[in-house]
């Protein structure tokens, strides 16, 4: 498939995991990216792997949490695509685990500020380039987490609401401009984020408290299992399985589909 042929995205957390699954996706299918992300080995990676792509791949390095950054790594990623911008994906997040009465003040505003606000400053600077397009569309990350109880992750859980409040939001106020906003919400996916092996320091695992009630767990676990789906040994399905939806909605076979989000985990929450 060559849905994006000639067509521009934005992509970023493109340093690993999700992230770096849809660029390689996008590329796939004929798009120029923009790779962005915080880490710049990350970033070099991605590049290594898309190297077949070459020609159609640029790199940002950008703190999304940073106005000033963001700012830059925007304005910086429309020009290195022509001047125009079809497709953002707002991938960038963190993850971090804690007894919440154990939550201290400075981590539960480094998780807003990168998965909450940092979606909205790209989208923010973004937008303009976006509704220039006619037909842009942003996808946004949620999490199961936002709907359903993941212990220990409040903070998580609360950033992860509000990106979809966000994005609800956003799709009714642009949509007779043709823009299009919707959100994915993941769940039992292995990535940097999950399995602590993103580039970025800021990207390592949850880090669940060492008294975990393990039993909390449970219910938190998809029902495909097997060739294809998810791992038995530990739940988890590759970030690939993301990439391809997110694909599918930044496409025009998700043309009639806005304001809304995707769950992709296994049937974990059905």
């Amino acid at each position: 498939m060559r849905r994006f042929e000639g067509r521009s995205a934005l992509v970023t957390g493109a340093g690993s995991g999700i992230g770096r699954a849809t660029v390689l996706r996008l590329l796939t299918e004929g798009a120029t990216v923009v790779a962005a992300d915080v880490s710049e080995a990350g970033l070099k990676d991605t590049a290594g792997l898309a190297a077949v792509h070459a020609g159609r791949l640029h790199t940002r390095v950008v703190d999304v949490a940073d106005e000033s950054s963001v700012r830059e790594a925007v304005a910086g990623a429309v020009t290195d695509l022509g001047g125009g911008l079809d497709v953002l994906v707002n991938a960038a997040g963190i993850l971090r685990s804690a007894h919440t009465h154990d939550t201290p003040l400075d981590l539960w505003n480094q998780i807003l500020a990168v998965n909450l606000t940092g979606t909205f400053l790209t989208t923010r600077e973004a937008l303009p380039a976006l509704l220039a397009a006619g037909r842009g569309v942003i996808v946004n990350f949620s999490s199961t987490a936002a709907s359903f109880a993941h212990p220990y992750m409040a903070a998580y859980a609360a950033s992860k609401g509000g990106i979809q409040s966000f994005t609800h939001a956003i799709a009714a106020e642009y949509a007779k401009q043709g823009l299009r906003a919707v959100c994915v919400a993941p769940g039992s996916i292995a990535s940097g984020m999950t399995d602590g092996s993103g580039a970025s320091g800021r990207n390592r695992g949850p880090g669940l408290p060492e008294d975990s009630d393990w039993e909390l767990f449970g219910k938190l676990r998809p029902a495909l299992f097997g060739e294809g789906f998810a791992d038995p040994a530990t739940g988890f399905v590759g970030p690939e399985a993301v990439a391809g939806v997110v694909a599918m909605l930044a496409s025009d076979d998700g043309a009639f589909v806005t304001g809304t989000e995707v769950r992709i985990d296994g049937g974990t929450h059905m």
